[in-house]
């Protein structure tokens, strides 16, 4: 059985991972005249980049000859993710910014309205929908239906679902809150490297070098969070990435101003 507390939080988490990223999107539009196009600039970007372009490349790799070096592997796996995540998702934030941003006028606001298309969009798609489903299967969990969803899954499929299915019944309401802070970090963190790519992108010539700066950094956040995962404990590693992510939305605020 799944704890009603904690299918509480599950719907929480639900109807915050939908409302966030919509209720900053209407603020920027309503408030600061941000251009609505540039937030769903932002949000297709990062679902043609990462859902589609990069899940494309993890099934090449980690199902390919060198996959399961790379997955028994910590710091490969590590470094593989992190390199992975900061050179599509970055690439892609550079692309859309220099060729479908081109008439946006050379100030912050555009740089936060793509950041929170970008990250809004991660948050409502990873988050919002994840804690959706698992709201619906612990309901089927409690209610003894579980069958139902075994008898759509493909044989070779059932363990998987099965740990899916235990950790469910054992999570806590410390992991769902931390879930949702772990959301909220990561917004912050797209802010910022929107803004460093933006100024990249619109100040040109000495500040390229903003563009890898920030691969680098979406590789150093992602990359540590792996390696701190079993060693550092939840809330720690949320501590850490946490204030990664203020550090590189504060550079992302101080390069701004240059614009």
């Amino acid at each position: 059985m799944v704890p009603v507390s904690s299918m509480i939080l599950m719907a929480v988490d639900a109807v915050l991972g939908f409302a966030v990223p919509i209720c900053l999107s209407v603020y920027l539009v309503r408030k600061h005249h941000a251009k609505l196009s540039t937030i769903l600039i932002g949000a297709g970007t990062f679902i043609f980049f990462a859902l589609v372009l990069e899940s494309i490349m993890h099934q090449l790799v980690l199902n390919g000859p060198n996959g399961a070096a790379i997955m028994n592997n910590t710091l490969l796996y590590a470094i593989y993710g992190g390199l992975a995540a900061g050179v599509f998702e970055e690439t892609g934030r550079f692309l859309s910014m220099k060729f479908l941003m081109k008439k946006e006028p050379s100030e912050p606001l555009p740089g936060v309205a793509y950041g929170i298309g970008h990250g809004g969009a991660e948050m409502l798609i990873i988050f919002g929908i994840t804690m959706i489903n698992n709201l619906v299967i612990s309901a089927l969990i409690n209610s003894g239906q579980t069958d139902v969803l075994f008898a759509k899954i493909p044989e070779d499929a059932a363990a998987q679902l099965q740990t899916q299915l235990d950790q469910l019944q054992t999570i806590g309401a410390g992991s769902l809150l931390i879930g949702l802070w772990e959301r909220i970090s990561a917004l912050v963190l797209h802010l910022g490297l929107s803004l460093l790519v933006w100024v990249a992108i619109r100040k040109g010539g000495k500040w390229l070098w903003l563009f890898p700066a920030a691969i680098v950094l979406h590789a150093i956040v992602d990359a540590g969070a792996v390696m701190l995962q079993k060693s550092a404990g939840m809330v720690p590693l949320e501590l850490i990435v946490t204030a990664e992510a203020i550090a590189v939305a504060a550079m992302g605020y101080m390069v701004a101003k240059k614009l």
